[in-house]
């Protein structure tokens, strides 16, 4: 029984991202177009998200200043959520992000988001203050957007999995953040071979 229910999981995992191929290659393509004007003009990535999104935006980050899969030059990119001062310090939590995107973000930095709803107050707050620093917003959703669907413009940049499953969307978006990375790379330093 327990056996099944690990394979009905990995069925499934692999059912989404191949239904999610054709539907998200469009909006990560133009992410990773996004992310390499921002990057070779100087600018910075930021990166936020709650819970377990947060770590995935962390990952990210880290393959960004570190390296992906080659060695290459650093890449200007920072993850929101990793100073627990800051975070718990503020008299409003809703403020968390956004009063980090006001302190660092500039006209052609990019604000990568990660959430799974997009209802979250802190993350609706930095969208808000991106947009006051004429910032791009990518947002790696679920299938709802909620309130964050509102919020996004139209040079911003919605990669939205279409399942409920918190498991699942965080799966998908684990591979986009991949794909990103690697799109990045491959566009700035050409294919190259894995052995």
């Amino acid at each position: 029984m327990l056996e099944q229910r690990i394979q009905q999981h990995f069925i499934d995992s692999a059912d989404l991202k191949y239904q999610a191929a054709q539907l998200l290659c469009k909006p990560v393509s133009d992410a990773v177009q996004a992310l390499l004007v921002c990057v070779t003009s100087g600018g910075k990535i930021l990166v936020c998200g709650n819970g377990a999104s947060a770590g995935d935006g962390q990952q990210f980050v880290a393959s960004c200043v570190a390296g992906f899969e080659r060695n290459r030059p650093e890449l200007a990119a920072l993850a929101l959520s990793v100073d627990g001062s800051l975070l718990t310090g503020s008299a409003d939590p809703s403020q968390q992000f956004a009063r980090q995107v006001r302190a660092l973000g500039q006209a052609g930095d990019v604000l990568l988001l990660l959430c799974i709803a997009g209802n979250d107050a802190n993350l609706l707050a930095a969208v808000s203050a991106a947009h006051e620093r004429e910032m791009i917003v990518i947002a790696l959703t679920g299938r709802i957007s909620g309130a964050l669907g509102g919020l996004l413009r139209e040079t911003d940049i919605g990669i939205g999995v279409p399942h409920e499953r918190a498991a699942r969307v965080r799966e998908v978006h684990a591979l986009v953040l991949n794909c990103l990375c690697d799109g990045i790379d491959e566009q700035l330093f050409g294919e190259q071979e894995i052995s």
